[in-house]
């Protein structure tokens, strides 16, 4: 199968994106992946992105197309991959088809997760994260730690991070109506889309997902 995943910061994209890809026996391709692999193994197009980003602007789309193009010719992504980041606009999102139509394939779904913005900033301003490791995550509601402000895991403070504030995330969500939230329109015209409620556990969303789209592929 080949999908993209579409939703709002917090919607839980990359974790779904994971393990939707680990069930479907397909990649995970994350922009945030293209990007790091491509200016760690210092590529042309990583050499270039990393210049643009050192000087603050914003990756050009005919960069961050071609790392997505040179990623999807990869041999592991000949039966399908599963994409998440990108396409982020319109114009990425043409692009793709266009290169998608190059090789004779085709998109098989586009899957929306979907989640009220207010949720959304009560799950990205509500985390707090450990200054000694940023992969020991907490959460003022969701995942208390047994001491307020103090990591379970290693004893070290616990902060909110400067993108996590609540400011933040609702300019975050702004970007993404304005940028992101078009492609859905886009996609739906080509009647790819299917949207789910991205709200409950992590495995019960991932089985709305699955169930979204295994009905989508006995439908085609």
């Amino acid at each position: 199968m080949r999908i993209v995943l579409v939703g709002p910061p917090g919607a839980g994209k990359g974790t779904q994106a994971a393990l939707l890809a680990k069930t479907l026996s397909i990649p995970h391709v994350s922009t945030g992946d293209l990007f790091r692999a491509n200016i760690s193994q210092g590529t042309e197009l990583g050499l270039a992105a990393k210049s643009i980003m050192d000087a603050g602007q914003l990756v050009p789309d005919e960069v961050t197309i071609a790392m997505a193009k040179d990623r999807l010719a990869e041999p592991d992504a000949a039966n399908g991959f599963l994409l998440d980041g990108f396409p982020r606009n319109v114009t990425q999102a043409v692009a793709l088809d266009e290169i998608l139509k190059e090789w004779g394939i085709s998109l098989d779904g586009v899957l929306d997760l979907e989640v009220p913005e207010d949720e959304v900033v009560r799950r990205i301003a509500g985390r707090r994260t450990c200054r000694n490791n940023n992969q020991h995550i907490f959460h003022v509601e969701y995942k208390r730690p047994q001491v307020d402000g103090v990591c379970d895991i290693c004893g070290g403070e616990l902060y909110q991070r400067g993108d996590d504030t609540e400011e933040t995330v609702r300019t975050r969500l702004e970007v993404y109506h304005t940028q992101t939230e078009p492609i859905i329109e886009y996609y739906q015209e080509q009647g790819l889309v299917t949207t789910i409620l991205a709200m409950g556990s992590v495995d019960e969303v991932t089985r709305r997902a699955i169930e979204a789209l295994r009905k989508d592929e006995d439908e085609d």
